[in-house]
């Protein structure tokens, strides 16, 4: 049973057990993540995990890994080791990465400081030829929940939703909801993800794309429509969790979509659309013998497919099947979940109560459903109490006149329980029973009045609460009960049932004249040590005796009525005060005491007893409102049915002709390797994978870059070197994302280019090309022919040649850069405060961005600082103390300011390298009194110098900078407004003009100051007064943050 690899081996050392153990139970101890020994409480063994995790060794980082996951699988808290862990997300040992992906999403919402340094290594991941690597940085990226962060969120969850793997698009449905909880701005952009995602035909992720959709926009019904017969086909082979998420979506959708299948209405049944001669013998069989009413083809298509998850192992899945046909199918055919429900109550406790709670609501509305399992709900004695009373009231609710004499057989045994709450329950159970069925009330009653001699003190006192009831419903023979309750008075301690007592005794005085006095009499004695119920029922006594009999009680109803005036009891006082007015009004009495026995000898209506579950019908059957009985947060009711029925054309979905233009450029064998290659698992491993990619026959063929080489290449030729090294590195960049959905814009471009190749040039062999491929390694190509991408050298084709001419490969090419540095068109002028005078005591200071160049360094941003002294003292030794600045931030101070005279200012410039980030500068501003910490932010837009180029270069420039590297967004610019928008992005960053040919077109650019990165900006205006501003960089939260101060720039202009 031990394991007998190294990684077994490891994992034991790392747990505490040593293997080799011959005894089989102990090697299974010793190999479960959850045995005592991995999760030891001894802290001394733990001390050396931060220096394993440093360690260069690939077994002590994964044996250390093993242990920390330990620690947070038992609920420690191991976010003290998050330094140490974060820096092996570099790690290149495939089995240590997933570990520490698994730690990261666990803590990165705690440490988000401390994950944001590591953001590009998750940014970098995302392109990992493994898609768990993939899915583990997305869902890290997520748990980060910062508004900074957003842009670079909206970029890897479009990538996500594109990626090839399903598991990776199912983290990217997880991860719309987190995003729109940061951002709800977003949703607009959120919701088009998610639409893509709910087209998808892959069951693992169509369940995380509804959750999607429940938690950002469940009222976009409409994006349901044309995915709904697809939901209905895919719901058995979806996850179980899923399935519980559709059901729910899909019972509010036809709410919505279709009519009340509860209608009189005896039409014909449509068997022939979704159904088959099997299906609908059997729906008959289960079904009454008449006509059912026809409801729509999708409405049955709906409950068809659900059908058969009753059967699931998942009671979440079951009971989600069973509220589906609760709202929304016929009564009729309700009762086929009945059996379903009767399976798991043979499941835990925790289950059980759910399942109960839900049956309790259902059989007080459909009492033949579980008529013929009635036996299911017999008492256990090993039952928890919660079970006991749930499956009590459920029996109670299946009563009928003929099973209701084995039902009080039953119940007698469950008076004798010695739990007191289940005892009592169960008598009021028979009184519910003798209530409702009114042929055996008269033997409950015998039964009940038995229960008066039992030991139990609350036996008996809810005997009586519960014969009271009785008695309210019965016209005659109340005389003896009542006397022979009237001789208990004294012995029964529980307060209710004494209570009960002493009202009945009142209410039935007339039948009793002799008795009632002296009950009444005992009552004053104890008056003041009984409780606030016996009391109240005390004094009703008093003013009913008093009306009937007044010689007899007159006094007697005036002793207790003096006693309740000084009762610590506010209500007990009012009581009082109140029937004294009536009964004893003296000379002044009022209009109502004229009717005093009116009032209270009336004929009283009889109790109506209902049970707990019937008000939880109002809930939505399964949810968590119908649990607790009340509504919880987030809870939506369900929706009515539709008066007129909704158009059903709205689910129709036509089906796309399939396209063979691709067909007829590839072989046939070059198409049944293309097959082959895509039929292949997602779940490989990464070591197959990246040698598939390298070396694979197949792989090479279906690049549609390298195919174009195969087919339009018959002579080798070669190019110069510059353009041979960038073909090679596009080479590996396509490689590396061989599992990524979106493929770059050249790799699209290129079979289009070469389609008409094939006739007019023969295909290289393929020895051949080895061949080449290997001769290209060592050999200097002339710079007279074109690279291939598979390294086959071909002639420049003219169909290439215009593409050609258009590309600066290399700073060094045949194309001269046209990048020139232009001025800052626009200085801002704008103040931003930096140290307030009111809390600093005086001292002001604000600073500017002058956007000239820093003559220490052309990567730092000129700050110019303005000092103004308001205080009543000359300050002294103005300057920069301590850095607290990011990595490769750089600071460089200004000149020490010596003195700043009472009411003076003076103005100095600096010079930050903010490393191209938005994080601000931090640092301390040191008089010779005080120290001042502040910080400085830049906007996006002063990071970056002013540069303009040609036409031709930017559009080459921006073709190499698409993909994630590409942000878009749509503004309300027509073509007329187009130099007003060059003025407010001239504001708001230093670009400078590029020269277009087209006057609906503005092209700005602009190079990043400490790396050199290009910023374009393209603006084209279209036809509808809408315009489409796209931002092009390398660094993708540049592009994204600029357009968002664009747009508030935009706003306030």
């Amino acid at each position: 049973m031990a394991g007998t690899g190294p990684g077994a081996a490891g994992f034991q050392n790392s747990s505490g057990f040593s293997g080799g153990d011959s005894n089989d139970i102990e090697g299974e101890k010793s190999l479960d993540p959850a045995s005592s020994g991995f999760f030891s409480t001894d802290v001394k063994r733990h001390d050396d995990l931060k220096e394993m995790l440093d360690s260069t060794d690939d077994k002590k980082k994964l044996e250390a890994m093993k242990r920390i996951i330990g620690l947070v699988a038992k609920g420690k808290d191991a976010s003290p080791l998050f330094p140490a862990v974060v820096k092996n997300v570099v790690c290149k040992n495939l089995e240590v990465k997933k570990l520490v992906y698994v730690y990261l999403t666990r803590y990165a919402e705690e440490q988000q400081d401390l994950a944001l340094l590591s953001i590009a290594t998750f940014q970098r991941s995302m392109k990992d030829p493994n898609q768990l690597i993939r899915a583990s940085a997305l869902r890290v990226l997520s748990s980060i929940r910062i508004p900074v962060i957003v842009p670079i969120m909206m970029l890897v969850i479009k990538d996500g939703v594109a990626d090839m793997s399903p598991y990776v698009r199912k983290a990217a449905a997880h991860a719309i909801p987190k995003l729109y909880s940061v951002d709800p701005e977003q949703k607009d952009e959120l919701v088009e993800f998610l639409e893509k995602l709910l087209a998808d035909k892959t069951t693992l992720v169509i369940g995380s794309a509804i959750q999607a959709f429940e938690e950002l926009c469940p009222e976009r019904i409409d994006l349901i429509h044309k995915n709904y017969r697809k939901l209905c086909s895919l719901l058995a082979d979806v996850e179980e969790w899923g399935q519980v998420i559709i059901l729910n979506m899909l019972t509010r959708y036809a709410r919505t979509q279709f009519i009340s299948p509860h209608q009189e209405e005896t039409i014909a049944t449509d068997k022939d659309f979704y159904s088959s001669n099997e299906d609908s013998d059997s729906d008959a069989s289960n079904s009454p013998a008449k006509a059912i009413y026809i409801m729509d083809a999708d409405h049955r298509l709906l409950l068809k497919s659900s059908k058969p998850l009753l059967n699931s192992r998942n009671s979440a899945t079951v009971m989600a099947v069973v509220q589906l046909y609760y709202h929304c199918a016929p009564k009729s055919e309700v009762g086929l979940v009945a059996r379903a429900m009767i399976r798991l109550l043979r499941s835990h406790k925790e289950i059980q109560f759910i399942v109960l709670s839900n049956i309790a609501t259902l059989a007080l509305n459909r009492r033949g459903m579980f008529e013929p399992y009635i036996k299911s709900f017999y008492i256990n004695a090993n039952d928890a109490i919660h079970i006991k009373l749930l499956k009590l009231e459920i029996l109670t609710s299946l009563a009928t006149e003929n099973n209701v004499s084995v039902m009080i057989r039953e119940f007698q045994q469950y008076v004798l329980s010695p739990e007191t709450s289940f005892s009592t329950a169960a008598i009021q159970a028979i009184g519910k029973i003798a209530t409702g069925i009114s042929d055996i009330t008269d033997a409950c009653m015998g039964g009940l009045i038995s229960l008066l001699s039992n030991k139990s003190e609350s036996v008996v006192g809810e005997s009586v609460v519960v014969i009271k009831k009785l008695l309210q419903m019965k016209s005659s023979g109340h005389k003896d009960i009542i006397i022979h309750l009237a001789q208990m008075v004294d012995k029964i301690a529980i307060p209710k049932a004494k209570g009960s007592i002493l009202w009945l005794i009142g209410e039935y005085s007339d039948k009793v004249p002799k008795i009632a006095p002296d009950v009444l009499r005992k009552a004053a004695k104890v008056f003041m040590q009984e409780e606030d119920i016996v009391k109240l029922q005390t004094l009703n006594l008093a003013a009913k005796l008093c009306i009937t009999n007044p010689k007899q009680t007159q006094l007697l109803c005036q002793y207790v009525f003096n006693l309740a005036k000084y009762d610590q009891s506010y209500d007990i006082r009012d009581r009082a005060r109140f029937l004294k007015a009536l009964i004893l009004p003296g000379d002044n009495a009022g209009a109502l005491a004229k009717h005093a026995k009116k009032i209270f000898l009336a004929d009283k209506p009889a109790p109506v007893v209902e049970s707990k579950h019937k008000e939880r019908d109002q809930y939505q059957l399964s949810s968590l409102s119908h649990t607790i009985n009340n509504k919880a947060i987030g809870y939506n009711e369900l929706p009515t049915w539709p008066t007129d029925p909704p158009p059903s054309d709205v689910r129709n979905v036509e089906v796309a002709k399939p396209s063979t233009s691709i067909s007829t450029t590839k072989s046939g064998k070059g198409s049944e390797k293309e097959k082959a290659f895509y039929s292949d698992s997602e779940e490989e491993t990464s070591e197959e994978d990246s040698s598939e990619e390298s070396g694979s026959e197949e792989t090479d063929e279906e690049s549609g870059s390298e195919e174009d080489s195969e087919e339009g290449g018959e002579e080798t030729s070669e190019e110069d070197e510059e353009e041979s090294s960038e073909e090679e590195d596009s080479e590996e960049e396509s490689s590396s994302e061989a599992d990524s959905s979106e493929e770059s814009s050249s790799e699209e471009e290129v079979p289009v280019v070469a389609k008409a190749a094939p006739k007019k040039v023969k295909p290289v062999p393929k020895k051949e090309t080895e061949n080449l491929l290997d001769l290209f390694d060592f050999a200097e190509p002339p710079a007279s022919s074109t690279q291939g991408f598979n390294g086959v050298t071909s002639p420049i084709s003219s169909t290439l040649q215009p593409l050609v001419a258009g590309m600066t490969l290399s700073p060094s090419g045949s194309t001269a850069s046209t990048v020139q540095n232009l001025p800052a068109s626009h200085v801002p002028s704008e103040q931003h405060e930096l140290i307030n005078r009111m809390s600093s005591g005086g001292l002001a200071v604000t600073y500017r961005f002058t956007r000239s160049s820093y003559l220490y360094s052309d990567k730092m941003v000129a700050v110019e600082l303005s000092f103004t002294n308001k205080t009543e003292q000359t300050l002294k030794s103005i300057k920069i103390g301590d850095k607290r600045l990011q990595s490769g931030m750089h600071l460089h101070d200004f000149h020490t300011i010596n003195e700043l005279e009472v009411g003076a200012s003076v103005c100095v410039t600096m010079g930050i390298d903010f490393n191209d980030t938005l994080q601000p500068a931090d640092f301390d501003l040191v008089t010779s009194e005080k120290t001042y910490r502040v910080k400085v932010e830049a906007p996006v837009g002063e990071l970056m110098s002013a540069v303009t180029m040609s036409e031709n270069e930017f559009g080459s420039k921006q073709k190499k900078l698409g993909g994630m590297n590409e942000t878009s967004a749509t503004i309300d610019v027509s073509r007329d407004e187009l130099a007003q928008l060059h003025s407010i992005i001239s504001r708001a960053a230093n670009m400078g003009q590029v020269p277009s040919s087209q006057d609906n077109v503005l092209l700005l650019t602009a190079k990043t100051l400490s790396n050199k990165c290009d910023v374009l900006l393209k603006a084209q205006a279209g036809e509808n007064g809408k315009s489409t501003m796209t931002v092009n960089c390398e660094k993708m939260v540049i592009g994204s943050m600029l357009i968002k101060d664009i747009r508030s720039a935009m706003a306030s202009s």
